[in-house]
């Protein structure tokens, strides 16, 4: 068993919310706040089911519920299906850039293009980020391990991939992307792209954050095969449980 101690400066349990995923159940959430937070340190709550999100990371706790399981892929054995590869070929002009996560006015158009679309289109609650906004959800903490995909199309921003990068994996964190990209399948294209990040640097897993049976916003995640899920979430000081799902 792995005794390792990762010491938090503070940590807390909010209060039940109406669940995003499952509507007709309670979502509760535990969070931790890290000083300093290392890419092994993090990489090792990553197998344990926690996530990141600017400078907090936090996993579902929800009494009587485990549906939100955590799922990856080992990049040594996954290979693309069909309609994967025509999501390559569709974007074959695609410019792809790797960098650290930063704030321009391009992100912040995208990213509130990308939210007015999803307001129209699924109902999501209007919401316009500034400059403050924008640095407090997703910089905040400076973490060093803390990247994003920059995808270009025509010389234009057209899409932006949050994600953490640790000695041995990459785990996804956000998207948004030009709405009038939708149609080529652009999700696809940026999983596609972390794979490819991750087995070009000799790292094995893609995290994907959490797949809930039911919801159907999360049915791609089950399409990238073969992954793993996580059985169980246990305690920072024992051994995860992930099950290969072909």
């Amino acid at each position: 068993m792995d005794s390792r101690v990762i010491e938090d400066s503070f940590r807390f349990t909010a209060s039940p919310s109406r669940c995003g995923y499952l509507p007709d159940r309670q979502s509760v959430m535990d969070y931790r706040w890290f000083d300093e937070l290392t890419g092994e340190e993090f990489e090792y709550l990553l197998a344990r089911g926690w996530r990141r999100f600017g400078e907090l990371v936090f996993r579902p706790n929800c009494p009587g519920c485990r549906e939100c399981r955590g799922i990856r892929l080992d990049v040594t054995t996954f290979v693309p299906n069909r309609s994967q590869r025509r999501a390559l070929k569709r974007n074959e002009a695609v410019d792809v850039r790797f960098e650290r996560a930063e704030a321009t006015p391009d992100h912040l158009r995208l990213h509130n293009l990308y939210h007015a679309d999803m307001h129209v289109r699924r109902g999501w609650p209007e919401h316009v980020v500034d400059w403050i906004d924008y640095e407090q959800t997703f910089l905040s903490g400076d973490r060093p391990f803390g990247f994003e995909f920059r995808y270009y199309r025509e010389g234009r921003l057209a899409g932006v991939a949050l994600c953490d990068e640790t000695p041995t994996a990459l785990s996804a964190v956000y998207f948004y992307y030009d709405p009038a990209w939708r149609d080529d399948s652009p999700g696809t294209f940026s999983i596609l792209q972390h794979v490819e990040r991750a087995r070009s640097t000799g790292r094995q897993w893609v995290y994907l954050g959490f797949w809930v049976p039911g919801c159907r916003s999360m049915n791609y995640k089950a399409s990238f095969t073969p992954h793993e899920l996580l059985e169980i979430m246990p305690p920072d000081r024992s051994q995860p449980a992930w099950r290969p799902v072909s």
